[in-house]
């Protein structure tokens, strides 16, 4: 189901993705008022959406397309972010990458004894640290989620 080895597995990803952001096949607004769909793809100004109204139907293929960006994005500032990324186990990546796509690089960089943990390949450790967040508080089903894995690495 997760990944083995240090390979992440991107279909994991989604799929974890979708259960944690959810899939909407139209724009609609998230929590923040913003033009959204698909798994959490915030409307840019480059994208077709732009200015469309809410409820403006979003086909499947256009929902992956604008998922696989946006995973690449988290893995690229995963990997900005966390010097070793690419030799940690696939495991480890997965979570990373699920909580940079919900919080991204800027408040992710501020867990400090988190990544601390990870550059020691403490995962038990980290998992500690990131119970022990303002995040954790805000989204704890999944951080929980995301923690239980991380101490079971």
């Amino acid at each position: 189901m997760f990944g083995f080895g240090n390979k992440l597995d991107r279909e994991a990803v989604f799929e974890q993705m979708k259960i944690d952001e959810g899939i909407v096949y139209e724009v609609y607004h998230d929590h923040l008022g913003l033009p959204t769909f698909g798994v959490g793809h915030l409307v840019l100004e480059s994208d077709p959406e732009y200015g469309k109204p809410v409820g403006t139907p979003v086909d499947k293929d256009r929902v992956n397309e604008c998922f696989e960006k946006d995973l690449d994005t988290a893995i690229s500032e995963c990997s900005v972010l966390y010097e070793d990324f690419d030799d940690f186990p696939g495991e480890v990546k997965e979570i990373l990458v699920n909580m940079m796509f919900n919080m991204g690089r800027t408040r992710l960089s501020g867990f400090k004894n988190f990544k601390k943990a990870l550059e020691e390949n403490d995962w038990k450790k980290a998992a500690v640290e990131g119970r022990d967040s303002k995040w954790y508080r805000q989204v704890t089903n999944r951080a929980e989620r995301l923690m239980s894995r991380l101490e079971n690495v």
